[in-house]
């Protein structure tokens, strides 16, 4: 069996990257390989992390194998990349470009920075495959100089067994099924979601079409990203919306799975996305999908979902309303995301998808 490190800057509870992980760690297990997690910080007891420093006391052979999962700039991970004498893999799930952060935070926007400087040393690292979450990714590996021989595309593990096996959080579905139309959003609250402008279509969408309706943000934001939910909570007043949108913040999963369940119609605006798990969620859950085409998502829906390639609120808004007013749209679009999500993106198939790329070191 084969002795396997996973690697990633830094692992937290609701997040993509961590989920997609802790689905690896699962699976290599599960098939008898000896396996560790390493960071350089992380935020609960189980399971256990390994601290990022002893990672060299662990990968000693030739035959060992690397996963470095690649999010943001580290100079960490990618000194190992280079001096590391085991077999390397990276897993890239894109890096945030700094120019959607660098008003907000300048720290934050230099460590973006770092990221997307890395990027071609990465790709040039030479290393033996590069597993990117998607085709946008892997589209920018390869510009960057990564081999077409080396490259896949797994999308990436997620939580959706558990929140299919656990019940819906009660006091969210007591609250938010109140006869109103609930519009849905999840993911964090950071500038490259786009949320100025999710804010304008439901603007739109509420005063033009349905004042009995309510936009739900779901997602943890940063402290150093206050400026910016300062500025959203700012246009929410200015638009007339204070009671008609709300910040949940980070909830559980049943209370995630809750929020889900109430939705009406999920829309997205992000302006940068690698995969957008969020985007595979809605499609489970049957929650139909309008987003704007940036990035990464129209990949993700693929024909799933009504999605635009332009910037535009008001069609956002119409397209909102289409699916709200219409139940034979709403039912369509909830059975094609259901659809697509059974065909590419449970995690069996994710699984399958995973093994054949890593077969060559398993």
């Amino acid at each position: 069996m084969t002795r396997i490190a996973i690697l990633t800057p830094s692992i937290t509870t609701n997040d993509a990257v961590s989920n997609d992980i802790f689905g690896m760690d699962d699976v290599l297990r599960r098939l008898g390989h000896e396996t560790r997690i390493y960071a350089e910080g992380w935020s609960f007891d189980k399971p256990k992390i390994w601290p990022a420093p002893k990672i060299g006391s662990y990968l000693k052979k030739p035959s060992d194998l690397l996963i470095y999962h690649y999010s943001r700039g580290w100079d960490f991970g990618l000194n190992l990349l280079r001096e590391l004498k085991c077999r390397k893999v990276v897993r890239y799930h894109n890096v945030t470009p700094p120019e959607f952060v660098v008003r907000f935070s300048k720290d934050y926007a230099r460590m973006c920075l770092e990221g997307r400087d890395q990027l071609p040393l990465i790709a040039r690292a030479g290393c033996d495959l590069y597993m990117s979450a998607s085709a946008y990714n892997e589209e920018e590996l390869l510009r960057e100089g990564a081999p077409l021989s080396k490259s896949s595309v797994v999308p990436p593990f997620h939580h959706i067994d558990r929140l299919n096996g656990i019940e819906a959080d009660r006091r969210v579905l007591d609250a938010y099924r109140d006869g109103k139309t609930n519009v849905l959003m999840v993911g964090r609250v950071a500038p490259n979601k786009g949320h100025p402008m999710l804010i304008e279509a439901f603007a739109a969408y509420h005063h033009d079409y349905n004042p009995n309706s309510r936009l739900l943000i779901v997602g943890k934001g940063e402290t150093r990203l206050n400026v910016y939910n300062k500025l959203l909570h700012e246009l929410v007043k200015r638009l007339e919306l204070q009671e008609s949108v709300v910040f949940t913040g980070e909830v559980s999963d049943s209370a995630l799975k809750a929020f889900y369940t109430v939705a009406h119609v999920f829309m997205i605006t992000s302006e940068h996305e690698g995969f957008c798990v969020p985007l595979v969620e809605a499609m489970a859950m049957k929650v139909p999908i309008v987003a704007y085409g940036s990035s990464a998502i129209p990949g993700t829906i693929d024909g799933a979902g009504l999605v635009w390639k332009e910037r535009n609120p008001y069609l956002l808004a119409e397209s909102v309303n289409k699916v709200v007013e219409d139940n034979s749209i709403s039912t369509v679009l909830g059975k094609m995301g259901l659809r697509r999500y059974e065909q590419h993106f449970t995690n069996e198939r994710i699984r399958a998808q995973f093994l054949s790329a890593a077969n060559q070191f398993l």
